[in-house]
């Protein structure tokens, strides 16, 4: 990627993006795969942090596994746009928050411990805004593991993985929000996580393996922002698809070469038909459209109705909510 020049960082980005190494020194194992100290190593991470290249180094979490999360979006009028996400951004349990170009034009993921904290927190913005609010909650995902290479077209991304919740215990959700928030960029970051859990820091370690090996945590490692590493055009496609052709269709649009999100949704009786969701992260905006027309062109989805949203902004882009607010604090 031209955005960045630095062949180390290329490959601290590229590499470490998954599969972070849960061991005592993690930062050290990056040194020796690099050529570098270790020191060098949390410096680089450190910078590209406070310039926005990355978000942490931490943990996404699947989907439903612990938590509750829902996408949602309102039409904010032009006029009120700055203020309704001002609004949006403000509920803690909003991680993500974009605006599309469509006539609903402020997208958001809602997230939160349970279903009702969701709910509460759709219904402020709602009650807040006077606005209506899309609730579009994940059916099932067919790829949710967002992953970008520096280098190369090909993307780091495994196939689907299963998730057993039954590997939860009560006290991983305290480790899992601190995970998703980031680890401090020390040389024992493990150990700083578990001594602001009050725990012990092997248990930690073990803990994170086994929720790894479950699924629960989806991925470990760099979390970038993709947008300011040159994936600047960003397409939200939909399909308005029938619910029985979703499950063929589904896992071939997961598959197609720069689709990177693929998931459905219930659809929103007379308001939003679309069940079919897929992102585009591309680095212009023909280059975004040339994947969608390969897209279009499957025999899964021709003639199929669709729409494309191109995302203009993004007004916040954190960590899941997994504990209530002041849990987490």
């Amino acid at each position: 990627m031209n955005h960045i020049t630095d062949p180390i960082d290329r490959r601290l980005l590229d590499e470490f993006q998954r599969d972070f190494p849960v061991t005592e020194r993690p930062f050290q194992v990056l040194a020796l795969a690099l050529g570098l100290d270790e020191a060098e190593v949390i410096d680089r991470l450190g910078r590209m942090r406070t310039t926005g290249r990355i978000t942490r180094v931490g943990a996404t979490i699947a989907p439903g596994a612990v938590s509750a999360s829902t996408l949602a979006a309102v039409a904010a009028p032009e006029h009120r746009l700055e203020e309704v996400a001002a609004m949006i951004d403000a509920e803690p349990g909003v991680n993500h928050n974009y605006q599309r170009e469509d006539d609903w034009n402020l997208w958001f993921v809602a997230t939160g411990p349970d279903r009702a904290h969701v709910d509460e927190t759709l219904a402020r913005i709602s009650q807040r805004s006077g606005l209506r609010v899309l609730d579009l909650r994940l059916v099932r995902p067919f790829n949710v593991d967002l992953g970008f290479r520096m280098s190369g077209h090909a993307r780091n991304v495994p196939g689907p993985r299963k998730v057993d919740c039954s590997a939860m215990q009560a006290e991983d959700r305290a480790l899992l929000q601190a995970l998703s928030s980031g680890l401090t960029l020390t040389e024992t970051p493990f150990a700083a996580l578990a001594h602001t859990l009050g725990r012990d820091a092997a248990d930690v370690m073990e803990r994170i393996r086994i929720l790894h090996r479950a699924g629960i945590i989806s991925r470990l490692g760099v979390i970038v922002r993709h947008r300011a590493l040159g994936w600047s055009a960003n397409a939200m496609v939909v399909w308005d698809i029938p619910a029985e052709q979703v499950a063929t269709a589904g896992p071939v649009l997961a598959a197609h070469p720069g689709v990177t999100l693929c998931y459905e949704r219930r659809p929103v009786e007379g308001v939003w038909p679309y069940r079919l969701y897929s992102m585009i992260h591309a680095r212009s905006r023909n280059e975004a459209l040339d994947i969608l027309a390969g897209a279009s062109s499957l025999r899964e989805l021709a003639g199929t109705r669709h729409k494309v949203l191109f995302s203009t902004r993004c007004f916040k882009q954190t960590g899941a909510l997994i504990q209530p607010k002041e849990a987490a604090a």
